[in-house]
């Protein structure tokens, strides 16, 4: 395996595991904070327990995000030394005011973890609610660094040489909104439906049906709000796209040629020996629309462009389908959890709870798949248009052995947290254990 191929690999791989981590660390926290505000104002002892219990998932994935966001950082240096000789004078500040938010989480975490009984009851509350806002803030800086690199600003290129660097400028490209405005909306509908469909599983087994019942209300209500905006963001992504990366909107619908009136593929099947896409359905002037709002516009397709600058096309395409059609998927079933409010013999069936427990790791999938389509289809820039990912890459030799250990580093953490986490249901289904 060739240097580039395993830091890429390893990348990937790293990024794939944290993102999960990272999404539940930002997210987890507003159910926390719900169920104490609930415990507040109603005094009722399931949701202290709920509190409680959540509070310690709160702790276990805000390590575990510690740890493998630092092993990232440390990548960056590790595998992209050329990436980051230019690039970190000019996105150091989101770096170091994420460090900042972070350390503002660690700080509140403490107290609301320790603060039970020796600080006034609201003061106690706020700082469980900074661990969340704080948490956001420091995805929604990492994203800005993320978006810089689709969107360079905030410098001049001139012969080869990064001058009249602006970080402000940088740090506020023209990608980071939306890239931050869906980012973060995916993390609430992923985490909301991972958590719901825990907790509905739970209620499924007939284990402390009242307590999880509740811990699933507050969970789905994050994550169908979520869902139901998603589209809305991904609007604007989509247009973002189309104005600045043509080339990664012509691989995420696999068009080839240039048309006015571009249809808009769903599903289908890439040859991209014969560049055709079989088995498709085909919505004609779709894409023109969504992309340019004018259904005769013309979309660029990837024969317009060098063949050593395109992505590689089944695989943007691929994710793009599964996070769109995933996505419409959790839009149906937060819409069908709403009307379920009114609906209350639906909950009294249990396909109810099989139902939301079977969507419990669709919304990651789709996050995944979305994460996919915006590095993948970068490719084969890191630095899109500036500098491409293969002159980025560390001349050391022997990454391949990086990456092995990074993956048994990984796996060891992943089997850590389920272990914990399974514990810690356990537990919450057996108190009197």
């Amino acid at each position: 395996m060739e240097n580039l191929d395993a830091a890429r690999l390893q990348m990937a791989f790293t990024l794939i595991f944290h993102i999960v981590f990272a999404s539940i660390g930002m997210v987890m926290p507003f159910f926390m904070v719900v169920s104490h505000k609930k415990w507040l104002n109603t005094r009722n002892p399931i949701y202290l327990t709920l509190t409680k219990s959540w509070q310690k998932g709160v702790a276990i994935f805000f390590v575990t995000g510690a740890v493998s966001g630092t092993a990232l950082s440390f990548e960056l240096g590790l595998l992209w030394p050329e990436f980051m000789k230019h690039a970190g004078p000019i996105i150091g500040m989101p770096f170091s005011l994420e460090g900042a938010a972070f350390f503002v989480e660690a700080i509140a975490l403490g107290f609301y973890l320790y603060g039970w009984k020796n600080l006034p009851e609201k003061f106690h509350w706020f700082t469980g609610l900074i661990v969340g806002i704080s948490g956001v803030a420091s995805g929604i800086l990492v994203v800005s660094a993320n978006g810089w690199m689709n969107a360079p600003t905030g410098f001049d290129y001139i012969n080869g040489e990064f001058l009249n660097i602006d970080p402000v400028k940088a740090l506020l490209n023209p990608a980071w909104f939306t890239q931050a405005l869906h980012m973060t909306l995916a993390a609430f509908t992923a985490t909301g439906f991972a958590v719901a469909g825990i907790h509905a599983y739970q209620v499924y087994r007939k284990k402390q049906i009242e307590l999880h019942k509740k811990a699933f209300k507050i969970a789905i209500t994050f994550g169908a709000i979520a869902a139901l905006l998603q589209p809305l963001s991904g609007d604007l992504s989509a247009k973002d796209i189309a104005k600045r990366q043509p080339v990664k909107l012509a691989a995420m619908e696999a068009h080839y040629e240039t048309r006015k009136g571009a249809p808009l593929y769903i599903g289908g099947i890439v040859d991209v020996v014969t560049q055709e896409v079989s088995y498709k359905i085909e919505i004609p002037n779709a894409l023109s629309f969504l992309a340019f709002g004018d259904f005769d516009a013309e979309v660029k397709g990837l024969n317009d462009f060098p063949e050593d600058e395109r992505p590689n096309v089944a695989i943007v395409h691929y994710a793009f389908q599964a996070m769109v059609g995933i996505g419409s998927l959790l839009l149906v079933a937060g819409i069908f959890f709403f009307i379920s409010l009114k609906k209350k013999k639906w909950m009294k069936n249990v396909r109810y709870w099989l139902l939301f427990s079977l969507l419990s790791p669709m919304g990651f999938i789709a996050l995944e798949a979305g994460w996919i389509v915006t590095e993948v289809g970068r490719q084969p820039w890191i630095i899109h248009k500036i500098m491409k990912t293969k002159d980025a890459v560390t001349p050391m030799p022997g990454m391949v052995y990086s990456f092995y250990m990074y993956v048994i580093i990984y796996t060891i953490l992943t089997i850590a947290v389920t272990w914990l986490m399974t514990r810690q249901i356990k537990a919450l289904n057996n108190p009197k254990k």
